[in-house]
């Protein structure tokens, strides 16, 4: 099977700088390849089950407590690309009754769409009594993405600053639960997922133009990154950053974060445990 737009992810690895190649191709796929990231390999298989599934009981006991009390919870997972946003979603749902824990993976706005006040479409998918929403990117992409690829103006981006946190404060003020994950991941290994996906027939659907074309557009994305996060993190709705590099670690962090979030009966903190400050924790964890 061809590779999605003729190979473009590993052309740019042949192309890219000389260290950032060397980080790709000579790591073992155990191997973390952010210099900055606190471990040096993968969590085991072994040490993530053990931890995961204690987690996962409490996620049934939680989306159980949900449905009976009427309680609504809504989750936004942000991240780069490739950094596990999907994964993570799958995971936290595999036990989950998809009539209680939705996904929201909205596409691109239709003209209409592009007409309305921008946070329209997405109140249409707040959960209901009862309901959990779990975003898969969310209105957020105002703040990094439309930026980055100059799909929106200096104008209408600073409007969403500028009415973003009393939009968020209104849902909390309404009795909504909102937990905001940026899962973040190094260079080298976003680039090496990306020609994980490029090769495997079963993930190219994941590749995009954007994927694409935002590799050479990294330093952008820090700076569009750093400046939402900045403008964004309230006490109000804050923001938990989680370091992505291993996806096993990310996982349960995300995890622990919205179990600890949510008021819900029979709730074990113990069972549940922190998360490991060494990868989750506020904005200044971001590199």
């Amino acid at each position: 099977m061809p590779h999605p737009f003729q190979g473009a992810i590993t052309r740019y690895l042949h192309a890219c700088d000389t260290d950032l190649r060397h980080a790709v191709l000579k790591g073992d796929k155990h191997d973390i390849l952010s210099p900055g990231y606190p471990y040096d390999a993968v969590m085991s298989k072994k040490d993530y089950s053990r931890i995961m599934e204690p987690l996962q009981r409490q996620l049934v006991r939680m989306a159980a407590d949900v449905k009976a009390t009427g309680k609504r919870v809504v989750v936004l997972f942000e991240g780069r690309d490739a950094a596990g946003k999907g994964g993570a979603i799958d995971t936290m749902r595999d036990n989950l009754n998809p009539r209680v824990a939705s996904v929201v993976a909205l596409s691109t706005p239709t003209d209409r769409e592009a007409g309305e006040w921008y946070f329209q479409r997405y109140i249409g998918r707040l959960p209901a009594a009862g309901e959990m929403a779990l975003f898969d990117r969310s209105w957020y992409n105002r703040g990094v993405v439309e930026k980055v690829f100059g799909f929106c103006t200096d104008i209408e981006r600073e409007r969403f600053f500028h009415q973003v946190p009393d939009f968020e404060r209104m849902l909390v003020e309404d009795g909504i639960t909102l937990v905001k994950l940026w899962l973040e991941v190094g260079r080298a290994e976003q680039l090496r997922r990306f020609l994980a996906r490029e090769d495997d027939p079963l993930k190219q659907w994941k590749l995009s133009r954007i994927d694409v074309e935002g590799l050479a557009k990294w330093h952008d994305y820090s700076v569009a990154i750093d400046e939402t996060l900045a403008r964004s993190h309230t006490d109000t709705a804050p923001w938990t950053v989680i370091r992505a590099d291993d996806k096993r670690r990310a996982r349960i962090a995300a995890i622990q974060s919205v179990l600890r979030a949510v008021d819900y009966a029979d709730k074990d903190t113990t069972m549940i445990g922190a998360p490991d400050p060494a990868i989750c924790g506020g904005p200044e964890l971001r590199d």
